[in-house]
């Protein structure tokens, strides 16, 4: 019986063989000339399986991508992203939410003030973090960091990671769809630049209430779309084992959002995802990052806003017959 890792998706399998027999080879105690050859002859099979699995992807498949257990979260990006960070709390209203991660950022020669999902990795952070899921109170304590933005004239940042706003009776009870209708008000009138880049899954009102922005970038595995492929599929089919079907059917993957206009950059990840390389992750984050903060830099705000305005109204468009 073949060895089934967790941490691998299914159609991922084919490569832990062959990694286990490099990890294999390299722990034997005695190192000869004929293991240096089969390191580099499994090596290349490894390369040459990556790039033929990971380049024909399915919409499904990238979906499951996005949401890949070993894939960087907000914190593990933020220590070797930005050269500084000051995590701000609360909401000043009712408490503070750990599902959403606030705070003064700096990268290179640009301060912002940074708003990100935080999905937990481990059972424990898991609920802690409340799976990604903000409640009221972790939108308010974005708007608030909107606001101070505003007031200290500083660009904000937005990691979005996140399954859907919080749909608890407490969250509900805390008028969760006003905290997130107020966020998409402000926004959308917000007199400073905006980013936003999804860095794993963009779920619903929960990501568009820090989505909206001047310049949109997805990473080149992650997804958006207004519900989750296997709650569309149970809605239109009553059946969540249609989820692959309802991912095609959705159009929620960064290439088809693009040809719609819907997003504006497309950030590379490494060969076989961001959770194989951590590192040229953050490099290829990074100097996106930089180039549109440098891009909205040169504009004035008034320029901002009424392209901003123009995009809003874009969205939706449709053809009367």
């Amino acid at each position: 019986m073949k060895e089934f890792n967790p941490n691998y998706l299914d159609f991922e399998q084919p490569l832990l063989e062959i990694e286990g027999k490099i990890n294999q080879i390299k722990n034997e105690p005695v190192k000869t000339a004929k293991a240096d050859a089969q390191i580099t002859k499994l090596d290349k099979e490894h390369s040459l399986l990556t790039s033929k699995i990971f380049g024909n992807l399915s919409d499904w498949q990238i979906s499951q991508l996005a949401r890949h257990p070993l894939r960087p979260y907000t914190l593990d990006y933020i220590p070797s992203l930005f050269s500084s960070f000051t995590e701000l709390h609360g909401d000043r209203m009712f408490g503070d939410d750990p599902a959403l991660i606030c705070g003064i950022g700096k990268i290179d020669k640009y301060m912002f003030m940074f708003i990100g999902h935080q999905k937990g990795r481990d059972a424990k952070e898991k609920v802690k973090r409340n799976f990604g899921m903000p409640k009221p109170e972790g939108y308010r304590k974005a708007l608030r960091i909107m606001k101070l933005a505003e007031k200290f004239n500083l660009p904000v940042v937005t990691f979005i990671d996140t399954p859907g706003a919080y749909p608890g009776i407490d969250a509900e009870s805390r008028n969760q769809s006003q905290a997130i209708a107020e966020n998409l008000f402000i926004m959308s009138n917000l007199k400073v630049p905006v980013i936003s880049i999804i860095i794993g899954e963009g779920g619903s009102g929960g990501a568009l209430a820090i989505g909206v922005s001047d310049k949109l970038a997805m990473l080149e595995n992650s997804i958006y779309s207004v519900i989750s492929p296997e709650g569309c599929a149970s809605i239109l089919w009553k059946d969540a084992k249609k989820a692959e079907q309802a991912a095609d059917a959705l159009c929620i993957t960064a290439a088809k959002l693009v040809d719609f206009d819907l997003v504006d950059v497309i950030i590379p990840e490494p060969l076989g995802g961001a959770h194989r390389d951590h590192g040229a992750m953050t490099s290829s984050l990074k100097m996106n990052l930089i180039t549109m903060l440098d891009e909205l830099s040169n504009i004035d705000i008034s320029e901002i806003l009424s392209k901003r305005k123009q995009k809003i109204g874009l969205y939706g468009k449709f053809e009367a017959s």
